[in-house]
């Protein structure tokens, strides 16, 4: 039921990773190019036979992005605006963010600003010259993996290499969904960053489950699980039920 023709006598399994790895990798031996087979996932997708997680995870496979390479690794994107009210109405478009456009164009004021820094940039080095740019950061790295992912191994590991054999200082650690997602929808200029798929399938990476010492923040609390938002209860299943769900919506799937 879920093995695609992509050429004479040739079928693709589409929910076989080890498929789709190989063909990203180069090292597909059928005769099917990664052209005809994103055109058959697509296809499946049109007709509702893989769901929305299923259809990025092998996006993300197909553009060579690997859950074993922090620096390509598996992007989703944030699919709620709303982390801050005590129930979510997933049949509301306006609990949803703008998916016809990028992290750094979700509030007005920001893109403007954005725009203004591409147009009016002032070359300083002559020599080595800088061409124009809206984002002087990233949707994805490692570092944002990391920052996410923190609370499980390897990437406790992996952060803490990262930053030089220690946690970053607490104010600068993944604390709460809802001050994050204002940091990269508007807060900041150099944030813009996208999300990983743990957020649509793995509740743990929300709890600081190995007890790790991540220090206090400005207010004197200490870190520990991620602060979710009101609608959640509390509860990090239910927080990845209902992004499951948004991601899964006839809003997103339209």
């Amino acid at each position: 039921a879920h093995a695609a023709a992509v050429g004479e006598g040739v079928t693709v399994d589409l929910t076989d990773p080890t498929q789709t790895s190989e063909l990203a990798a180069g090292k597909w031996t059928g005769r099917a190019s990664a052209k005809t087979l994103l055109k058959n996932l697509r296809r499946r997708w049109e007709h509702r036979k893989i769901s929305n997680l299923q259809y990025l995870i092998h996006l993300n496979t197909l553009a060579g992005r690997s859950y074993n390479d922090l620096t390509q690794y598996p992007v989703f994107p944030w699919v709620l605006s709303d982390y801050t009210s005590e129930t979510l109405d997933l049949s509301d478009p306006s609990v949803y963010r703008d998916l016809s456009k990028p992290m750094g164009a979700q509030d007005p004021k920001r893109a403007e600003q954005y725009k203004k820094r591409f147009v009016e940039w002032v070359e300083p080095d002559e020599e080595r010259p800088t061409p124009r740019f809206h984002y002087a950061t990233h949707y994805s790295s490692a570092a944002y993996v990391t920052f996410f992912l923190l609370r499980l191994e390897p990437f406790t590991s992996a952060h803490v290499q990262l930053q030089g054999g220690k946690f970053d200082h607490a104010d600068r650690l993944f604390s709460s969904v809802a001050e994050t997602w204002q940091s990269a929808s508007r807060g900041s200029l150099a944030d813009v960053k996208e999300l990983t798929p743990e957020f649509y399938y793995m509740p743990d990476f929300l709890l600081n489950v190995n007890s790790l010492d991540l220090g206090s923040g400005r207010s004197g609390t200490s870190l520990g699980d991620v602060e979710l938002p009101p609608w959640a209860h509390g509860s990090a299943d239910e927080f990845v039920r209902k992004m499951r769900q948004a991601l899964e919506s006839e809003h997103v799937s339209a």
